[in-house]
């Protein structure tokens, strides 16, 4: 008979926290992706339904956090 396997925590569960923190004060909790490590920039936020990729490569968004609104980003289809 071989042990129970130990249950693995869920990949949010293992993400790193991390804060938000505005220009007035606020802060706001979260989870880390992507890089990792402090940085600043101005916020804005795009409303396109497609075309994700243009936006996070464009250089014009250079120093920019990028906040995408469309509720999925990624593959989608049949």
């Amino acid at each position: 008979m071989t042990a129970p396997a130990t249950p693995r925590p869920s990949a949010r569960a293992r993400r790193e926290r991390a804060l938000l923190i505005l220009e007035d004060g606020t802060v706001l909790r979260g989870s880390a992706y992507g890089a990792r490590g402090a940085r600043f920039g101005e916020v804005v936020f795009t409303t396109g339904m497609t075309g994700y990729q243009e936006t996070l490569s464009d250089p014009s968004y250079a120093g920019q956090i990028v906040v995408q609104t469309a509720p999925h980003i990624g593959n989608t289809g049949a």
